[in-house]
């Protein structure tokens, strides 16, 4: 394993998503998605891994790798079947078929528009949502959008008595039937304009509607309808949730600019936010509080400027006064930062209104007031703001969208990072620390010859006891202290 590869491994997160392996060339060989892309990635290279003779030949020409993170599983299949397609890498010969996932199409010119499915999706000015893994998720999509859109579903490219001779959709579907002359051209377009909006994602309220229906059916206990509305949910959730622009491996600047405009025009920014700062928290049940901040300059992610933060003034599990204390430490008047760092033209809060606020006070209080501060919910994606702006929706194929969410999506896993390895060291030294007779010298020894407290768990009372220093006596109690500890941690 060369050098470039080692320290790609170091860097790989615990989140779904794709990774692409490149040759000594530079050539994609195989690309991969996981739930966890860690866990997976790493078990190619794990020593003593007992490989099939292909998958063995795959690790061994490996030179470099890649890695794109995204929402959810679903999104990495399509994402993979995508880069597959593409680039044709010679270790997917199992998935050189041609199965094509299920979408939606739409095309606008039409007099009085429909929904298809399809399985292809053309550069030819059509509308398309998706294509997703699930067909049932597709189909309950478009039967609901025209049910509750009132659209046509029939075939004909234009509708009319004739059509409607052989057609009850007006009756059982709700249709509001253009073919008879019932809605005009306009009023018609309007319902399906509606319709394109929520399948992007722009009409949450839509799916709160149905919620608040689902609950009035179950409180009446007719449990038929608040199941079917439970089902219908759950798909167009899927459906809303997962719309996205399949992504090459790499953001290309001419995205980013656009995306810098996008956000700039959604803030009402007088001009687009050349460097970006987003910070996270994390903590676990109040514990080892930490925070990361990182930077995007020009829309990209630039990790000269990412900064992790240990959280010095804040009891348990806070994240508003933990954001408030990044932003004093970053931007305070004793601050070393910055001088070292570019100024943030935008500054995103992971998190919803609280901690928007915090951070906002933080910065009046230490007096910086030309940054502007926004908030990024992670369950529905929407910009928040305090101000007269309100909720900002973002369409699910905004490059704006995917430039916040990426550098949100970095703070996270920096912060994470940071998050897990000062807890490990804290569980590696305090295991050891109880330990009578363990003293920095025995412990630098055990550890270095079993690398972690989980190697020394693994150990039998006899190699422990062989460490220089350790002894038999020693050696049990060594063993009964990582044991429990490493237990306590798998639960």
């Amino acid at each position: 394993m060369n050098d470039v590869l080692r320290e790609r491994l170091k860097s790989v997160p615990n989140r779904p998503g794709c990774y692409l392996m490149r040759d000594r060339r530079g050539v994609i060989i195989y690309v991969g998605k996981a739930k966890n892309l860690r866990r997976r990635v790493l078990s190619y290279f794990r020593p003593g891994a007992n490989h099939a003779p292909k998958v063995r030949s795959m690790v061994n020409t490996v030179a470099d790798l890649e890695f794109m993170t995204v929402k959810n599983e679903a999104e990495a299949l399509l994402t993979e079947a995508s880069l597959i397609k593409k680039y044709k890498p010679h270790f997917n010969i199992l998935m050189r078929d041609d199965k094509r996932y299920l979408a939606l199409r739409a095309n606008p010119d039409d007099p009085f528009p429909a929904f298809r499915t399809c399985r292809i999706v053309r550069d030819d000015g059509a509308l398309y949502f998706g294509p997703f893994p699930s067909s049932p998720v597709v189909r309950a999509a478009k039967d609901f959008v025209e049910k509750r859109w009132g659209l046509r579903g029939c075939t004909a490219l234009a509708p009319d008595g004739e059509t409607h001779r052989h057609c009850h959709a007006d009756v059982v579907r709700y249709c509001t039937a253009p073919c008879e002359g019932r809605i005009s051209m306009a009023d018609y377009r309007a319902r399906f304009d509606e319709a394109c909006a929520f399948l992007r994602g722009e009409r949450p309220q839509v799916i709160t509607e149905l919620v608040e229906e689902m609950k009035v059916a179950a409180a009446k206990q007719d449990f038929t309808k608040a199941a079917r509305l439970r089902d219908t949910v759950g798909a167009l959730k899927e459906m809303t949730k997962s719309h996205f622009v399949r992504r090459r491996p790499e953001e290309t600047r001419a995205d980013a600019r656009r995306g810098l405009e996008e956000l700039a025009a959604a803030l009402k920014m007088s001009t687009p936010p050349r460097v970006i700062e987003c910070a996270d928290i994390s903590n676990l049940f109040g514990t080892h509080s930490v925070a990361s901040l990182v930077v995007a300059v020009e829309g990209l992610p630039d990790r000269r400027f990412y900064r992790h933060f240990k959280i010095e003034t804040v009891e348990g599990a806070d994240d508003p006064r933990s954001m408030a204390e990044v932003v004093r430490r970053r931007y305070g008047p004793d601050s070393t930062l910055v001088a070292k760092s570019p100024r943030a033209d935008l500054f995103i809060c992971d998190g919803g209104i609280t901690q928007l606020r915090a951070a906002r006070a933080a910065f009046a209080e230490i007096g910086v007031t030309d940054i502007p501060v926004v908030g990024l919910a992670e369950r529905m994606e929407i910009i928040v703001t305090d101000d007269e702006r309100g909720e900002i929706v973002l369409p699910r194929d905004s490059q704006g969208l995917f430039v916040a969410t990426r550098l949100r999506d970095e703070a996270h896993r920096f912060a994470i990072t940071y998050h897990r390895s000062l807890r490990e060291r804290t569980i590696r030294e305090s295991a050891l620390d109880e330990v009578p007779g363990i003293g920095p010298a025995k412990k630098m020894a055990l550890l270095k010859k079993f690398h972690s407290v989980y190697g020394i768990a693994k150990a039998s009372e006899e190699e422990i006891a062989a460490v220089a220093g350790v002894g038999p006596a020693i050696a049990a109690a060594v063993l009964r202290a990582v044991r429990r500890t490493a237990g306590e941690q798998r639960r």
